[in-house]
């Protein structure tokens, strides 16, 4: 579908507010504790008496995302989904993150990203695509 198309669809459905994904991972905390490497804040948390964490409703700015405790086993190359984070300034915030001991990819210039984008994968193995918010 073209970008022409998409923008003069109409339809009779009132907007939506937002639209959070909620991705399943190995343990709640530990992928908190990830993502605070790159500004999230947990908003909202939930931990069953005499249980660990299990949700998490997280936020950095404009970006939000909830994570949850999956009941099965993960397999991080079977992440069909990834998320593409704005950043103002991609160079500055790939350094932000090497200074925490994270290792994203080198940043690289395809067509559609002429300021550069970069890739780092979280703990289980969901994909984060990194771009400046010049190209939004």
């Amino acid at each position: 579908m073209s970008e022409t198309s998409a923008s003069t669809t109409r339809t009779n459905v009132k907007p939506l507010a937002a639209l959070t994904p909620m991705a399943h991972v190995a343990d709640v905390a530990h992928s908190v504790s990830w993502y605070s490497k790159l500004g999230f804040v947990a908003e909202h948390t939930w931990t069953p008496e005499g249980r660990p964490l299990q949700w998490a409703h997280l936020r950095n700015g404009g970006a939000e995302l909830m994570l949850v405790c999956s009941g099965r086993s993960l397999n991080p190359g079977a992440q069909d989904i990834l998320f593409y984070l704005y950043a103002n300034g991609v160079a500055a915030y790939r350094e932000s993150l090497i200074a925490q001991e994270l290792q994203p990819s080198e940043i690289s210039y395809p067509a559609y990203a002429k300021h550069g984008e970069f890739r780092i994968d979280d703990p289980d193995g969901y994909c984060l695509l990194v771009g400046d918010t010049e190209q939004q």
